[in-house]
This record gives C-alpha cells, sequence and structure tokens, in this order.
C-alpha cells in the first residue's frame, strides 16, 4: 500500500511522495535472470545490485531514484540493460515500471473519488480543511476504465447519455437563473431611470419658477415637497432599483 513520504502528509501531491514497500525477496519480480560480468570490476552492477534496483523501482516508479539508492548512474545502468545478456534485467526493469504506473493509476483513483486535504481559507486565515475531490481526474479516469461509455468512442452525446442530460440540466439551471437576475435588474433599472427622468424634468420647472404639477404614473410616488421618488415597495427590486437611482443622482446618464 503506498504511504507519503513527506513531513506533512497533504504536501504529498506528486508521484515522487509517495512509496510502496519494496517486493519481498520470493516475489516472481525479483526471479529474473540477472546480468553476468565475465570479469566483475570493483564498480560492476552486480546481480544483487540489479535485484535491489529493480526492487526500488517497483516501490518508487522512478529510475533516477532507484539508480541513486544503488549508488549506479543512469548512464551505468541503461548500458546494462542494453547488452546482450540483459535481457532479464530489462524484463524485470519494465514490469518493475508497470507497477509503479499500477500504483500511480491507484493514487489518482483515491485523488478523484476522495479528494485531496484542501485548507478553507478566510481572511488571511486557515478556517479548517475539506477533501476537495477532482472531478476532471474522475472524467479522466472514467474514459479511460470505461471507454465505451465515456471514452472518446462513445456513443454520440445526446439527451439519454449521462453527461449529456448532466450538463444539460446544468445549463437549464444556469439559463433559468441568468433569465431571473436580468429580469429583476431591467425591472428595477426601468423604474429607477423613470423616477430619474421626473426628478430631472420636475427640477427644471422648479428651476424655471413654474408648478410642477403632478408628473406621475400609476405606480410612481412624491416626496412632501414633490420631488419623484420610488413608491415605497419592499423586496429585491426595488432595493436594487433604489441603488440603481443613487448611482444616477451621483453620476448622471444624461
Amino acid at each position: 500500500m503506498s504511504k507519503p513520504t513527506r513531513k506533512i502528509a497533504r504536501q504529498a501531491t506528486s508521484a515522487v511522495a509517495y512509496v510502496a514497500d519494496e517486493p519481498d525477496a520470493d516475489d516472481p519480480l525479483l526471479a529474473f535472470e540477472p546480468f553476468l560480468h565475465k570479469a566483475p570490476r570493483r564498480n560492476s552492477i552486480t546481480p544483487d545490485l540489479q535485484r535491489r534496483f529493480v526492487a526500488t523501482l517497483a516501490a518508487t516508479g522512478i529510475v533516477k531514484v532507484a539508480a541513486r539508492r544503488i549508488g549506479k548512474s543512469l548512464e551505468a545502468l541503461y548500458k546494462l540493460r542494453a547488452r546482450r545478456g540483459a535481457e532479464g534485467f530489462a524484463e524485470a526493469w519494465d514490469a518493475a515500471l508497470a507497477r509503479g504506473a499500477a500504483r500511480l493509476e491507484d493514487i489518482a483513483m483515491e485523488r478523484a473519488m476522495l479528494g485531496t486535504r484542501t485548507p478553507i481559507v478566510s481572511g488571511g486565515e486557515i478556517l479548517g480543511h475539506w477533501d476537495k475531490p477532482d472531478n476532471a481526474l474522475l472524467r479522466f479516469l472514467l474514459a479511460h476504465r470505461l471507454p465505451a461509455r465515456y471514452g472518446s468512442q462513445a456513443q454520440e452525446l445526446g439527451p439519454g447519455h449521462p453527461a449529456y442530460d448532466e450538463l444539460a440540466g446544468q445549463a437549464r439551471a444556469e439559463i433559468a437563473e441568468i433569465r431571473r437576475r436580468m429580469s429583476a435588474e431591467v425591472t428595477s433599472r426601468a423604474m429607477a431611470l423613470q423616477v430619474f427622468r421626473r426628478r430631472r424634468l420636475w427640477r427644471q420647472r422648479q428651476a424655471a419658477g413654474a408648478d410642477a404639477g403632478p408628473i406621475e404614473d400609476a405606480w410612481d410616488a412624491s416626496g412632501p415637497d414633490g420631488c419623484p421618488e420610488l413608491p415605497d415597495w419592499a423586496g429585491p427590486a426595488m432595493e436594487r432599483a433604489r441603488e440603481i437611482l443613487a448611482e444616477m443622482e451621483e453620476d448622471p446618464p444624461f
């Protein structure tokens, strides 16, 4: 089972941060025929080192890390891999990499389904943590694990397809919300603009010394001095109309 090696678990966010247990000595992965040097030297990559390299590679999935663990260079290891008689070592090398890839897939599934520990920040302070799922990673894994349903060769998107129905539902909800906001905004802006025009006409008549007279529609209202006002109604639309009217008074549109 993979385990994080960072001091703080949630820092383990890369493939390098996870290390599995090395295979046991009797694991079939280590039963390969190693390359035998005809005239081994002090710095030769011995059968024991070859098995240690393969075991470490299976645990880490990273060639460079495994090479460093046995104290050999990448160049020396690749040269050995390419030599005649090293076919068993090369096959074990590939098998170890395959184990590392499978382990990474398990990690990806865990992050996609269980989430990654993520801080909740407000005002520069960490209020807590939550396990944030990775939906993009989940879709990627579904496309590759279940290609017939979610991959590029899946049925053409349309009504009845799970992905289509989900996206269509989201789109309908978003459109409904946009319409609601637009309706509220148009109503509020129209009411505020009407009152602003009435105020402008009223001020012009006041400045000319003329009687302003009633300048109202059925829903219009005026203050004690006759200045046009919005009706004293409650509700989000009226609150927004008052905000817009205040903005117009501060920065007249005409």
